[in-house]
């Protein structure tokens, strides 16, 4: 560097922007390079980037020179020596001018106070990864420090109490865009003081979790990206833009708290859907960017962004960065093209037509049921598998009766009053089983009318118009003939109590048709002359 600097010694270089990049820097080698730049008239902006500086900043002799450079950048400067660095005092003449002043990476921790009072042009001040603590900070920002400073950047140092930053920035009476992003603050107070014409203020990536009215209501650009925020319900009435992207949001912010804003960045939050009454809220609302969320693409949520061109013209990125997150069956499809099931939307109305139509279904099938008699097949079927499961035969140990009469209620009269005398007094008397009487009380009617059956070693079907209208009389009429064929059995003894037309027995009684085609039946005698022969040959059926 100085072989440089005293090879060009005394030419007058005409450059408005001077960089110095990869070198190595002493004290006495600034002082020099102080002097080689005021041979430079026109110079307005110095960079030194990506070098080394040796020494404490002791800058004895440097001269005083009228400088005209407004912008200076240091970035990447490394000082080993950096914590026992002078105040600078020497230097001071030199920063009157300078308007823009960025010192990037450059181990900064704290700027003296009467230092920072020399910078009466500056505008614009980057300290970015550096660092400043809270303490060092509102000592750098001192009372009548940076006069005319508009924007600060401190992004990237050690802060760690967002109220002693915003304390700090109000003694600047001139600022209006603050940068405090990527520190690791604390939690949020719930009032702060700020200066009073803050316009822009960048908080993100600073690991918060809440924000309180801390924030000021004069801001009109708010970055709170990068956080944990699960809400956001500061009323800010002059917010323009808002970039809340990566934090867990469920939901768009309450339009009503910031009815000026105009841009709105949510990107990568917990969003499953917004509605037309939302974005209709945001009236001055003219960009959307709510990419990478996880829809849930719902009926009401596809209907409205498939019928409003506004929403293809609001949202950025539409509709690549729009995907279904559910269901199922449409994740990953863009939401602008899904479309699902129609029990999804109409569920009521779909499961009201099933309903109909299985309730007409059900009908239908009862009104079949009905004129076929399927359910009186489907008893006797089912009592037919219970027989089946029963021992073909009955041990002879186990006959209790010599005949079981199935017979009508109808008929009751005649049978408990004139046939059940008639034969149970007789000598020897019979056995007989009746269901009124003899059936167990709690069983099943078909278990019983089985049992009584098996019991028995004949059984009495007292005909009559009344029989063949009783459906536990089918039963017992069914079961005997299952009897007949199972084990091989002629048990069944016809009393016909009075004439039966043919065309009163229905279609289902083929079996008694059958009966009374193929077998022998036994009269009751409308002569009572004919009553004894009528008894005696009951008797000799029943003892075959």
């Amino acid at each position: 560097m100085a072989d440089f600097l005293s090879s060009h010694q005394g030419i007058s270089i005409a450059a408005q922007k001077f960089v110095l990049r990869n070198v190595g820097l002493t004290d006495r080698s600034v002082i020099q390079t102080v002097a080689f730049l005021g041979t430079m008239p026109n110079l307005h902006e110095l960079e030194i980037v990506d070098s080394r500086h040796q020494g404490v900043g002791y800058f004895h002799g440097i001269p005083h020179i009228s400088s005209n450079i407004q912008v200076l950048t240091i970035r990447n400067v490394s000082n080993d020596q950096f914590y026992a660095f002078s105040d600078l005092a020497t230097a001071a003449a030199l920063v009157t001018n300078i308007t823009r002043l960025t010192v990037e990476n450059a181990k900064v921790y704290l700027v003296p106070c009467p230092f920072a009072m020399q910078f009466i042009s500056l505008q614009y001040l980057d300290f970015s990864v550096n660092l400043l603590i809270d303490l060092s900070l509102d000592h750098s920002l001192c009372e009548g420090s940076w006069p005319k400073l508009q924007t600060l950047n401190v992004s990237q140092n050690s802060l760690k109490q967002i109220q002693v930053a915003a304390r700090s920035a109000a003694r600047l009476s001139h600022l209006s865009s603050l940068d405090l992003s990527q520190n690791n603050f604390e939690a949020m107070p719930d009032s702060c003081v700020w200066p009073k014409g803050l316009r822009y203020l960048n908080i993100s990536s600073s690991k918060l979790d809440r924000i309180t009215s801390c924030i000021p209501q004069s801001l009109e650009v708010l970055d709170v990206s990068n956080n944990n925020l699960q809400a956001f319900g500061l009323s800010l009435p002059h917010l323009r833009e808002l970039y809340i992207q990566r934090n867990k949001l469920a939901a768009l912010p309450d339009a009503l708290l910031i009815p000026s804003v105009r841009v709105i960045n949510i990107q990568r939050n917990h969003i499953f859907e917004f509605s037309e009454v939302q974005l209709g809220d945001f009236s001055a609302l003219e960009r959307l960017d709510a990419r990478e969320n996880s829809f849930q693409c719902g009926c009401e949520f596809l209907a409205f962004v498939h019928s409003h061109a506004k929403v293809s013209q609001l949202c950025v990125g539409w509709p690549k960065g729009y995907l279904c997150d559910a269901p199922d069956y449409i994740r990953g499809k863009e939401v602008g093209a899904a479309q699902l099931k129609l029990i999804d939307c109409h569920f009521a109305s779909v499961m009201a037509s099933i309903c109909l139509v299985l309730l007409l279904s059900f009908l239908g099938a009862a009104f079949l049921c009905y004129k076929l008699h399927a359910i009186w097949y489907m008893k006797m079927i089912w009592a037919w598998l219970q027989a089946k499961r029963k021992p073909r035969s009955v041990p002879t140990r186990d006959i209790c009766y010599d005949a079981f009469v199935s017979y009508s209620e109808r008929d009751s009269d005649w049978v408990e009053n004139i046939m059940v005398p008639e034969l149970e007094q007789a000598s020897p008397p019979f056995r007989l089983c009746l269901h009124k009487r003899d059936f167990m009380p709690g069983k099943w009617i078909v278990d019983n009318i089985m049992d009584s059956m098996e019991k028995s070693l004949k059984t009495l079907f007292v005909l009559s118009e009344h029989f063949v209208q009783s459906e536990w009389c089918k039963y017992e009429l069914e079961f005997s003939h299952f009897r007949l064929f199972d084990e091989h059995h002629d048990a069944v003894i016809l009393i016909l109590l009075e004439p039966i037309p043919s065309r009163t027995i229905p279609k289902r009684f083929c079996r008694l048709r059958k009966l009374m085609n193929t077998k022998t039946y036994l009269e009751w005698p409308r002569d009572e002359e004919q009553e004894p022969l009528f008894w005696f040959n009951l008797k000799t059926a029943i003892k075959c």
